[in-house]
């Protein structure tokens, strides 16, 4: 089978497509063959080994001190049952799912993954029937992150709320599951993102190149830095007494409660993942790319299509 590997750090470059074995199912594993998976900020920092110079060592340490320990990366896919190990009861063969692993556990750039039933860390569940392979694998790492700091920060009915970010992956969720609890939502993202922003629920714009949302005389309930390029100092200046401040810089821990509930809104029409731009898998570099330019919209999919598979994946 075709996968796409990486035995060094560095630019877009060290990636390769290659061949390797078809893994098996073991006993409590399904085997997925992958239809649709991304490229997450998470990827591109492992790839490139883009760490903040106070963290860079200890991550090195994690992730592999002078090159990767795990050399496949994809962090959430979508896919199709195709084999399931003996003690597997939850899933059965042509069950559609999407799925996360754990971010010490990637491997979703390859057309064959198996992953267990019962995950301690990571999540999977059946795909959101209204929803395309290519929208729900742009579900979990996203959609999950955005959601959980959200009920951190508990959000509530008639909020007013700032996501700072808000054209990416998490922004954009944010702006959704915000919209569904009746929040006012301000976003902060470039002018040429603003109909976008604006699509997708938020009642007004900020653009971050022109203005300093710091200095606004709104006042807000919720701060969400949904890139990690603001902080809680420069958002207290605009936030109500008692209000949040949230980062995707802060330690996230994602359940399966989340994916549960995204399934849910999604199906309900409530979220919809935004698509970027797509790309097959031999052109795993030229999405890489094109995500290092700090420019994408929502997310960037990578179309998992071979001989066996093209049919099933398509819907």
């Amino acid at each position: 089978m075709k996968a796409v590997i990486y035995t060094k750090y560095g630019s877009p470059d060290v990636l390769k497509l290659v061949d390797i074995a078809k893994p098996e199912p073991k006993d409590n594993e399904i085997l997925v063959k992958i239809c649709s998976t991304t490229v997450t900020s998470g990827d591109v920092r492992l790839r490139s080994s883009n760490f903040p110079p106070l963290v860079w060592l200890p991550v090195r340490l994690i992730f592999g001190l002078f090159k990767p320990k795990k050399e496949i990366l994809g962090h959430e896919f979508s896919g199709i049952v195709e084999a399931i190990g003996k003690d597997v009861t939850k899933f059965e063969i042509g069950d559609e799912i999407f799925a996360t692993p754990t971010m010490l556990n990637t491997g979703s750039y390859t057309e064959y993954i198996c992953i267990p039933q019962e995950r301690k860390k990571g999540v999977l569940g059946l795909k959101p029937k209204n929803l395309s392979f290519k929208e729900a694998a742009a579900i979990p790492v996203g959609g999950m992150t955005a959601l959980f700091l959200l009920n951190k920060a508990k959000l509530g009915k008639g909020q007013h709320i700032l996501i700072f970010g808000a054209s990416g992956s998490v922004g954009s969720y944010a702006i959704q599951i915000a919209k569904e609890q009746e929040a006012t939502v301000v976003a902060v993202c470039s002018s040429s993102n603003f109909e976008m922003v604006k699509s997708l629920g938020a009642d007004s714009a900020i653009d971050y190149k022109k203005e300093d949302y710091s200095l606004s005389e709104d006042k807000f309930d919720i701060i969400f830095d949904a890139v990690g390029k603001t902080s809680k100092s420069r958002a207290k200046k605009v936030l109500k007494q008692g209000g949040s401040f949230i980062s995707v810089k802060s330690l996230t821990s994602p359940k399966q409660e989340h994916l549960d509930k995204l399934k849910e809104l999604t199906e309900k029409g409530k979220v919809k993942p935004y698509i970027d731009k797509c790309f097959p898998l031999s052109e795993i570099i030229a999405a890489h790319e094109y995500v290092d330019k700090g420019r994408k919209k929502g997310n960037v999919v990578i179309e998992i299509i071979s001989s066996t598979n093209t049919q099933q994946c398509i819907l």
